[in-house]
């Protein structure tokens, strides 16, 4: 049945009614390795809070704060602020202190759900009006300030207060909208400071239902959370649209490094995962990029027709085993994905599809559909149902242009300024996305960048730093990369894998390690300056010692490194 004739309208507590009407007794979120949480028991649990917060003073409109790492509480949390007529600010757990103070005192929040981690960063934070704060790892901490309540203590309220009303379980928030603002997110983009983006319940529910006519998710599936859910790409597609289902979602609850990432998926068996590309690219890398420079046989063998595809096919092979060996799909988005490595998914047969989108969009805008054989590989696919795009100032000769896009799924606008949302949503619904792009004759979008990102040169050249980017991060000794110009010329700075390079330097003075760095530098400007046209190539690589300071999905903040 189409996910859209299940709902009666567009908003976020009609698609949770829907899916626990179908859905009661299947489980619903869990941490990895225990029991998860059936909907039935999830809905109580939310009907129950936002009980309790109305009890508390919220009312429609006030600004309810999520600062905390993944759980099912942080999904209680959520539904219940929403249900009780608030509206959400999540915010990234990778915030600065400074950061939250700034998102906490401008969003005007009244209450605060958080974790112990988090803690020290809102502590500080006298002068603001919060009511009070609940844990949702039930840490408490004593001030003579702010009220700190454990969130068990809180469920447990909150469920008593149903046994005693329990009629009220069933309850409907009539006063609730779809064009009610549900989410109020601070991004940390690429290109300055953050802002405020308005999203409403329709953004949210048009952008799911788009993602059910790409992937066909069954009840049955399990999908593994890896990315914040205060980021608008996993709290759409990795939250939002596995509820619409019926689906489990399984979190993490530590940092996904490798061996975390394999036991998990040993255990729980993941059939979907929302990646941003940094993931596949580091798989791409350490198993297929090595097996190839590190053995002359493989080399050589390689060269044999038909051989390259049948070592590619044994490498995925093993990252479907890697993932638990029940991988229907990886989805991957949030920043562009290498070339080199998408090449490797491709002929592999390595089951993925790619999404263009972002925090404005609530988040997707283009991608797929699955199965789309005519999507070539560095592009996003076609734009999704219910989307328009189209390329505004498009170069005559390479047909890229600006991306403007146009649906249900825009935001309402950046909170508390009109002057800003002016500038990037005109009088016909158009949001102009800050991208580069272009079309092929099969109607799939190809990001090239940002707007703000392209470097003019003197000789009135158009250089885009991302596709040079894209060269030099497909080298094995190199982790990340940024194009720059500087008087005139173009170089890289270059933050290497330093584990690969103390491997291959092992026994080395600190003397010979730094001269086989140089090396590496030298190098680099042999192997990609050819793949350049003239007027792009690199004057010289420069190592960067430090990893540049990323957004959540892992692109690099560009304007902290410009001369």
């Amino acid at each position: 049945m189409q996910a859209e004739s299940l709902l009666s309208e567009f908003t976020l507590t009609c698609m949770l009614e829907t899916s626990v009407s179908r859905f009661r007794h299947r489980p619903a979120l869990g941490m990895a390795f225990e029991k998860p949480i059936t909907y039935g028991d999830f809905y109580n649990s939310v009907i129950g809070m936002a009980r309790i917060l109305k009890k508390q003073g919220v009312s429609k409109g006030d600004r309810i704060a999520i600062l905390g790492e993944n759980s099912p509480n942080w999904g209680i949390a959520y539904f219940a602020a929403v249900l009780s007529g608030a509206i959400v600010v999540p915010i990234l757990p990778d915030f600065s202190e400074a950061d939250i103070h700034h998102v906490l005192t401008d969003s005007e929040a009244k209450i605060l759900f958080t974790t112990q981690k988090q803690m020290e960063k809102v502590l500080g934070l006298r002068e603001h009006k919060l009511q009070s704060v609940i844990t949702l790892d039930d840490f408490t901490a004593e001030n003579d300030w702010l009220p700190v309540e454990p969130f068990s203590k809180f469920i447990e309220k909150a469920l008593n207060f149903l046994r005693q009303i329990p009629d009220k379980i069933g309850l409907k928030s009539g006063d609730i909208g779809e064009d009610d603002v549900a989410s109020i997110i601070y991004t940390s983009g690429t290109s300055g400071h953050s802002k405020a983006v308005m999203l409403t319940h329709k953004n949210f529910i048009v952008n799911v239902l788009a993602a059910d006519t790409l992937i066909a998710v069954r009840p049955d599936w399990t999908f593994l959370s890896v990315l914040p859910l205060s980021h608008t790409y996993e709290f759409t597609l990795g939250f939002l649209f596995p509820l619409l289902r019926g689906a489990r979602i399984v979190y993490t609850g530590k940092t996904p490094t490798p061996s975390v990432l394999e036991k998990i998926c040993r255990q729980e068996k993941p059939t979907i995962i929302a990646a941003v590309p940094l993931i596949m690219e580091k798989i791409y890398k350490k198993k297929v990029l090595a097996a190839f420079e590190k053995s002359l046989i493989v080399k050589v063998i390689a060269k044999v027709p038909g051989f390259k595809m049948k070592i590619y096919r044994k490498i995925k092979n093993k990252l479907i085993d890697f993932f638990g060996g029940e991988l229907q799909i990886m989805a991957i988005g949030g920043a562009a994905i290498n070339l080199e490595a998408e090449k490797f998914l491709r002929k592999s047969g390595f089951p993925y599809l790619i999404g263009y989108g972002l925090t404005e969009s609530a988040p997707l805008l283009a991608g797929g559909p699955w199965g789309d054989e005519t999507i070539p590989v560095g592009s996003t696919g076609k734009p999704i149902p219910g989307v328009e795009i189209k390329i505004v100032g498009a170069d005559a000769r390479s047909g890229i242009g600006e991306i403007y896009a146009r649906g249900g799924n825009i935001m309402k606008g950046y909170y508390k300024n009109p002057a800003m949302t002016r500038e990037v949503i005109d009088d016909q619904g158009w949001l102009r996305t800050g991208d580069l792009g272009g079309f092929d004759k099969f109607g799939n979008l190809s990001i090239r960048g940002r707007c703000k990102n392209i470097i003019l040169m003197s000789n009135g050249e158009n250089i885009y730093p991302e596709a040079i980017e894209d060269k030099i991060n497909a080298c094995m000794h190199v982790s990340e990369s940024l194009v720059m110009e500087n008087k005139g010329l173009l170089e890289a700075w270059v933050y290497l894998d330093y584990d690969l390079i103390d491997e291959e330097t092992k026994g080395k003075s600190e003397k010979q390690k730094l001269a086989y760095i140089d090396e590496l530098l030298e190098k680099l400007k042999v192997v990609i300056n050819p793949q350049l046209a003239a007027f792009s190539q690199i004057s010289r690589f420069v190592e960067h010692k430090e990893p540049f300071e990323k957004t959540a999905t892992h692109k690099i903040k560009r304007y902290l490194y410009t001369h």
